[in-house]
């Protein structure tokens, strides 16, 4: 082990336990209502304007979950489920899924109902977002551990688990193939 690991090592096992937060502390809902200005050139609601409340409220609940500032590091998935309409009333319930030593992911589920109507909310869209917890100057810095509640959060815990272990696997291939390719004078 080299000192610099070595150091590193003796920082993180000194470094105080930080405790766990419910599921439920930093769970959240933002609503809004679609309008002219949120439409693309089809008069549906651009998939951008659902993205950026997703990153909303998936900020939110990141800042919260880790007590301080955090930014997005990836949007794993996001899946358009169906079309939203001006008038509906969108809201997007955003949760933390699971912790690492300085990142969360977040989920998040879009649901839309007509502003005027007493019809149930149908589910538009999901998404998973990676954030990180970030310091003042834009370091790293621990998140609590997220303590699932219930049985959803216990699987939403293990799927986010096997997200994780694929989006770090994906990021390995790919910088063992980009070796590759500058090995064999490839320049791309």
């Amino acid at each position: 082990m080299t000192d610099q690991a070595e150091q590193a090592a003796a920082a993180q096992s000194a470094a105080p336990e930080i405790p766990g937060k419910p599921t439920s502390a930093s769970r959240t809902t933002l609503s809004h209502i679609m309008t002219h200005s949120d439409t693309n050139l089809l008069g549906t609601v651009h998939g951008g304007v659902i993205m950026k409340l997703v990153d909303d409220a998936a900020g939110a609940v990141a800042g919260r979950h880790s007590g301080g500032p955090a930014v997005t590091a990836s949007m794993d998935e996001m899946a358009f489920l169906e079309p939203v309409r001006v008038g509906d009333l969108v809201h997007v319930k955003a949760q933390v899924n699971w912790t690492g030593r300085t990142s969360m992911e977040v989920g998040v589920r879009v649901l839309a109902e007509r502003w005027n109507e007493s019809a149930p909310a149908t589910q538009v869209g999901s998404a998973y977002l990676v954030f990180a917890a970030v310091d003042a100057d834009g370091r790293p810095r621990a998140v609590p551990p997220v303590v699932p509640e219930t049985e959803r959060d216990k699987r939403r815990y293990q799927e986010a688990q096997i997200r994780r272990t694929h989006r770090l696997a994906r990021r390995r291939a790919i910088m063992e193939l980009r070796a590759k390719r500058v090995a064999e004078g490839f320049d791309d």
